[in-house]
């Protein structure tokens, strides 16, 4: 064994062997480490959420869901609102880390002597620092306000997530709806059409009917098998993009879907201009950002003043224990660095600032123009269901008889029978036009605009 490993162990025992003085600095040392390691309490826990029971979902999905279990089971399934939900999550465990203290730093140092003369040795040096990192009084609040307003501004893009979640299953049950209806009312009119042509054939062998008026209701025939066709394949492939938003394979089925009724809006223009401002999702998002940039204006300046650290060491100097307290002060004396940070901040805050009344201007006229769209729907709907589609049908009623009794003119009932079709086709259109647009205005105001009364637009018209 050489001289320099004859050394090691007993450098170990002298670590080992302290005094009194020196075990109780190291307690002490020990104590603070781990109460700096024990973590805050978060100020803003997200709730838990509820296991997921699709099971039961799943089932009503494929018999004929409501709207309500539609959305019910996205929030529980859609990989947009559990991504959402996690940032939540992480954000409000920033919390702990912002308001905690920096990390504390522990150093041991040895000085192993070695005399290149060849004589004797001197005993190690040795010394175990222990630094803590203060920050001013106000610091950690203030981080802590930042913090929470950092975890506030997640929820809010929560809550919008699972909005436009919502919003995109209004408008696709609609448009599913609105399409399956098309083919419905497509299938029925080319039945009556396929019926009226065989027996407009049977007219023009007995001369009561031309050929050309034959020909023309071929046509009608096979347009609307076209447009049964289209309508089938555009409800596909709108319930693979309503699953797409359950987060269900593409082909899974979907039920019959309950018409829904159309609801009058119960508040003017200016009162959903109000609800806005105070409930819409994104408004209240832009707010919260504007809150946090001032709050970090403040946090900011706590940068630009000095940061205290203290420090406590205990080793093993000149063959006596010695235990040390130190103090260090960083020294900020660089103040084009500070007035930058600080205008930085101040800018941040003014853009936030700006950005909430663009917000507040652009929602004001995304609100105009559904408002003006949605009426504009609701007048289409009652002009169809209260007048064109009565006289549409009493002019239908007309034209069958007449030509059953051989009175009438084979190209009047056609030409009846296809405004028949249109006029239901237009009604089913306006109404879900209607829904939608009445969604997306909900969507903007953040509350539910209906009263609660149902329009009366008649039924379906359907005459067989």
């Amino acid at each position: 064994m050489s001289k320099d490993d004859g050394l090691l162990p007993a450098q170990a025992r002298r670590l080992l062997a302290v005094t009194p003085t020196g075990a109780l600095a190291i307690g002490l040392i020990l104590c603070l480490l781990l109460g700096l390691s024990t973590p805050l309490p978060a100020r803003a826990q997200p709730p838990s959420v509820p296991p997921p029971d699709l099971a039961a979902l799943e089932t009503k999905l494929g018999e004929g869901p409501s709207l309500a279990e539609l959305i019910s089971y996205a929030y529980r399934a859609n990989p947009r609102i559990k991504a959402a939900r996690a940032e939540w999550r992480a954000a409000t465990e920033r919390y702990r880390v912002d308001t905690a203290l920096d990390d504390p730093e522990v150093m041991l140092e040895g000085m192993y002597m070695v005399d290149s003369s060849g004589g004797g040795v001197k005993p190690d040096d040795w010394k175990v620092t222990f630094t803590q990192p203060l920050p001013l009084p106000g610091r950690l609040t203030k981080a802590g306000k930042v913090a929470v307003g950092e975890a506030t501004i997640a929820r809010l893009r929560l809550d919008l997530t699972v909005r436009d979640a919502a919003l995109s299953i209004r408008e696709s049950y609609e448009e599913l709806g609105y399409l399956r209806e098309a083919a419905r009312l497509a299938k029925a009119e080319q039945g009556l059409i396929d019926q009226a042509r065989k027996s407009g054939e049977t007219a023009a062998a007995q001369g009561r009917a031309a050929t050309v008026e034959v020909l023309k209701a071929q046509a009608q025939s096979g347009q609307l098998h076209y447009d049964l066709l289209l309508a089938e394949e555009s409800a596909d492939n709108e319930r693979v993009r309503l699953n797409a938003l359950l987060n269900r394979p593409p082909e899974a089925a979907l039920g019959p879907l309950p018409a829904l009724p159309i609801r009058t809006l119960a508040y003017p223009l200016e009162e959903i201009y109000r609800l806005a401002l105070a409930h819409q999702e994104e408004i209240k998002l832009a707010r919260a950002s504007a809150d946090k940039a001032r709050d970090l204006v403040e946090l900011t300046r706590y940068d630009t003043l000095p940061r205290l650290s203290l420090g406590l060491s205990y080793g093993d100097e000149y063959r006596a224990q010695q235990v040390g307290v130190q103090a260090g002060l960083s020294l900020p004396i660089w103040l084009g660095k500070n007035a930058g940070r600080m205008e930085a901040a101040r800018a941040e805050a003014e853009k936030a600032g700006f950005l909430l009344k663009a917000q507040i201007n652009d929602s004001r006229a995304r609100i105009r123009d559904l408002y003006f769209r949605l009426k504009n729907s609701e007048r289409l709907v009652r002009l169809y269901a209260d007048d064109l589609i009565p006289q549409a049908n009493r002019a239908m009623q007309t034209a069958e008889t007449s030509f059953s009794q051989g009175q009438g003119e084979f190209a009047d009932y056609l030409e009846t029978s296809a405004t028949w079709y249109s006029f239901h086709l237009a009604l089913a259109r306006a109404k879900a036009d209607y829904g939608q647009f009445l969604a997306r205005l909900e969507s903007q105001a953040g509350h539910t605009l209906t009263g609660g009364e149902e329009a009366q637009t008649g039924g379906r018209g359907e005459r067989r």
